[in-house]
């Protein structure tokens, strides 16, 4: 196996970066033990800690994180009262020592070489953030047709860190290794978002003049909603949080972004139009038939199927909802 050592990669001091690795923790129960036994496991050579931060949960997250930080001297524990996302980050952060900071959630699992290859390509291309793909993987058969529509062009649009692609500069990626000093100069995770932290924290690190790196090596494996009603409320928390940014940073919005609150509007509208005259049913029928098309390119079992017909428009729409009802005031402009 090749390793750092292996590569000749260093720091300007000769060693390999310290690394922390934080994660942001809310009822994680079923995953947590799994999320950071693939980082203990990793083959990457210089030191390295895990920084856990912990919100008020409903589950046993608390006690399965104090176990492992007490088997494990890797592995330290801090709070997140609020339970914030952006909180939990900016809390590790602040306890973490490491010069190179990597993020992962607490119901992913990074593969072995994921550490290894992030710093490599960090000194290789002097990005300030790189990341990969959120490689989608269910368990139960509603998990895994929602990781065929997450993993598709027809379901989330062409975006690289959902579907793959050639290694480069693009506008975000998904979680991200970080340079500690390009993260301090920008302010850390803004505590404000409640969603879309990462696609903000982006804008801000580029337009501080760093590079955020796709590296189609780093794949991240992430567990899918379980079940509808959760989907349709990620769904929908999306495309309010990304509405948020749009106001807040000018010029970030495109058409993939406003393509679920066009086809939501259009489609209610052309219900509603079609009672005066059939034919103006015409673009919500075109549009189911898409869905049709899409599911079948998609789907490997009828079952599968039959579910991806309510799953991809359920995250269209719940998107598009998310994005024409977002409120000005979640995060005022003039701030």
């Amino acid at each position: 196996m090749t390793t750092q050592r292996d590569r000749g990669l260093h720091d300007s001091g000769g060693q390999l970066p310290f690394v922390s690795v934080i994660l942001p923790i809310l009822n994680e129960e079923n995953y947590l033990e799994g999320s950071v036994h693939s980082i203990l496991s990793q083959d990457y050579l210089g030191k390295f800690e895990v920084v856990l931060a912990v919100a008020p949960s409903k589950d046993k997250t608390r006690e399965i994180a104090e176990i492992i930080a007490q088997n494990n001297s890797q592995v330290t524990v801090v709070d997140n009262p609020s339970g914030r996302t952006a909180a939990g980050l900016n809390a590790a952060l602040k306890k973490s020592q490491g010069s190179i900071i990597v993020r992962v959630d607490g119901h992913a699992e990074i593969p072995r070489t994921y550490i290894t290859d992030a710093v490599e390509t960090l000194q290789k291309t002097g990005a300030v953030n790189v990341g990969g793909v959120m490689a989608a993987e269910g368990i139960t058969k509603f998990e895994k047709a929602v990781a065929k529509a997450m993993r598709s062009p027809l379901g989330v649009g062409a975006s690289r860190f959902h579907t793959g692609g050639a290694s480069g500069p693009v506008d975000t990626v998904y979680l991200g290794v970080f340079q500690r000093e390009a993260l301090l100069a920008v302010g850390g995770f803004d505590e404000r978002f409640t969603r879309a932290q990462d696609w903000e924290l982006n804008f801000r690190l580029r337009s501080n003049g760093g590079i955020v790196y796709f590296d189609p090596r780093l794949q991240v494996t992430y567990r899918p909603r379980p079940n509808l009603f959760a989907l349709a409320k990620q769904y929908f928390q999306y495309g309010t949080w990304r509405r948020v940014v749009s106001r807040r940073h000018k010029g970030t919005i495109n058409l993939r972004y406003l393509a679920p609150p066009v086809a939501l509007l259009g489609f209610i509208g052309s219900l509603l139009l079609g009672l005066i005259h059939p034919l103006l049913f015409v673009p919500a029928a075109t549009y189911l038939f898409a869905i049709v098309i899409a599911a079948t390119t998609i789907a490997s079992s009828l079952g599968q199927y039959l579910l991806l017909l309510l799953i991809i428009p359920t995250m269209h729409f719940s998107w598009g909802a998310g994005f024409i009802t977002s409120q000005k005031n979640l995060v005022p402009i003039d701030q």
